[in-house]
């Protein structure tokens, strides 16, 4: 026999190891409610539902479906001590806020519905070559959508277009230390989390590495990336990723139109150099490898131009407050816009209270309200709906 929401709700009453007056008041209720409930004489309300959620710690979309939630698995190059440890509990409570967020849409019907990505060459055997053309297909997508330059893109913006137009929502947060990123993609979401950072060239290459993985469907479990080293991985996904970052954000192309061939000859400027560095917006180091892989630099010129700092490169240029600037936006806060969005236009339409979205931005409920409508007294629901119930979606 198939469970019902009450057998759940029975299950996380059990598990509370409470009597059910006592857990009929923990959840807001009185017992003669709860008891109707249980019984089926009463619906248990959005409200009541999001309460017991809380309580057994779960989530209304198992309450009413007894689908579990979404918890990430580690993929195996991320699996061991990370994954065991404090700081791994403590990024799939995080990744959790997001599922949590996607389960309310879905269940809403209000996910949206992402668009076809480029994917890599099947008659492309090595992974670098993979990388390669994933890049230069990601960046003629993009192009069609208006953006004719990812290296002119701050990194906030190119976040925005990746959201626009891959489907991919970007959040800059606190992740563990030592955690740069990490990437997770389904067939309701795809998700980028990017440390936040006063390193913000670090910041964008993880950013550019994640799409890779995406691109490339490395992502099926959550990937996440410690300490990332580009050109020091030994794993070959990750080589790719590294490939694809480098050409993402620096395209040979650009890279060409910006170096002449009378600089190649005579030897590429430190100035040149520098202004290099605040163009593409990524560190010296990056950027002189890239140069050096394009045959542009030679190894002697290589090993000097990524002995500089990214700051030097900007203070030199007369940028210091360029750099000021992405140092402050690499340390925001940023939440994906996409199902903040749609979180609220399910509550504008009434098929959910604001409980969701106030999960989604770590606020308690009433805060939010008071935030986005002010002075507006809480709504009392009559006697009658109370009894009744109803069954809108929330976690």
């Amino acid at each position: 026999m198939d469970e019902t929401v009450t057998d759940r709700v029975r299950k996380v009453i059990g598990a509370a190891d409470l009597q059910q007056a006592a857990f009929a008041e923990c959840v807001g209720l009185t017992p003669d409610k709860l008891s109707k409930s249980l019984s089926g004489r009463r619906r248990f309300t959005s409200l009541d539902l999001a309460r017991i959620a809380e309580l057994g710690q779960t989530t209304v979309d198992w309450l009413l479906t007894g689908r579990e939630p979404q918890r990430p698995a580690f993929a195996a190059r991320a699996s061991g001590s990370f994954s065991d440890s404090d700081d791994g509990l403590a990024l799939k409570d995080l990744v959790h806020r997001f599922t949590t967020a996607y389960d309310v849409l879905d269940l809403m019907g209000r996910s949206r519905s992402l668009p076809a990505l480029p994917r890599p060459k099947a008659d492309l055997e090595r992974y670098v070559d993979q990388g390669e053309e994933l890049a230069l297909d990601a960046l003629t997508a993009l192009s069609a959508h208006g953006v004719a330059s990812v290296a002119a893109c701050e990194t906030s913006d190119l976040a925005h277009a990746l959201e626009e137009h891959f489907g991919i929502d970007v959040a800059q947060t606190d992740l563990p230390h030592g955690l740069d990123g990490a990437a997770w993609q389904t067939d309701h979401f795809r998700l980028v989390l990017l440390a936040r950072t006063g390193v913000w060239t670090r910041q964008r290459f993880t950013l550019a590495h994640e799409l890779g993985h995406i691109l490339a469907r490395d992502a099926q479990e959550m990937r996440t990336e410690t300490h990332l080293a580009p050109g020091r991985q030994k794993d070959h996904t990750e080589i790719r990723a590294n490939v694809f970052a480098a050409n993402f954000l620096m395209p040979q192309a650009e890279i060409h139109a910006e170096v002449d061939a009378e600089s190649v000859e005579s030897g590429l400027s430190d100035d040149a150099f520098r202004a290099l560095v605040v163009r593409f917006k990524v560190s010296p180091s990056a950027l002189a490898a890239r140069l050096h892989q394009l045959g542009l630099v030679t190894p002697d010129a290589r090993n000097r131009l990524r002995g500089v700092t990214t700051e030097m490169c900007h203070l030199l240029t007369q940028r210091a407050d360029l750099h000021e600037k992405r140092v402050a936006a690499a340390q925001a806060r940023r939440l994906p816009l996409g199902p903040a969005r749609g979180l609220y236009e399910g509550y504008l339409a009434g098929d959910t209270t604001l409980r969701p979205l106030a999960a989604y931005f770590g606020m308690d409920p009433d805060e939010l309200r008071d935030a986005l409508e002010p002075g507006l007294s809480a709504v009392t629901v009559p006697a009658a709906d109370t009894e009744k119930g109803d069954l809108i979606f929330q976690p």
